[in-house]
């Protein structure tokens, strides 16, 4: 089994909370991502998927479990997505307009989110999250 280990970025949310950043590489850009165990699947930006996927559904039966949810969510492949050196290949993604979050990390002096990173990837590559440390640990 290999170990492939990831920094991550641990933000203070102005002192109300903690929230850990990951950066992805998708659609060849680099950016990033929350990471949130409480998310059970993991989505993408909206725009970014409508920007870069010319076959994007639209499905009233995918539900994202997030607090970010909508009854009707995008869907698409996208071709290549790298979180350190974890590749994932034709990852199937769902799409959320995450506007608003991004809006609230800018307004907070923080970078601009593309995506949440929620329990679909983290039990497929069984990660384990080290806060002091500040690194998340996925297992191929």
């Amino acid at each position: 089994m290999r170990t492939i280990t990831v920094p991550l970025i641990l933000i203070n949310l102005q002192d109300d909370g903690f929230h850990l950043l990951v950066e992805i590489v998708v659609f060849g850009e680099k950016l990033f991502a929350v990471l949130d165990t409480g998310a059970s699947r993991s989505v993408f930006d909206k725009t970014l998927m409508e920007k870069n996927i010319e076959g994007i559904t639209i499905s009233e039966e995918t539900q994202a479990a997030t607090i970010f949810s909508t009854s009707v969510t995008l869907t698409g492949i996208i071709p290549l997505l790298k979180i350190g050196s974890l590749t994932l290949k034709n990852y199937s993604a769902v799409a959320l307009d995450l506007q608003a979050v991004t809006d609230t990390y800018l307004s907070l002096g923080h970078p601009p989110i593309a995506a949440i990173i929620g329990g679909d990837i983290l039990m497929q590559y069984k990660a384990k999250i080290d806060y002091q440390k500040k690194q998340v640990r996925f297992y191929e």
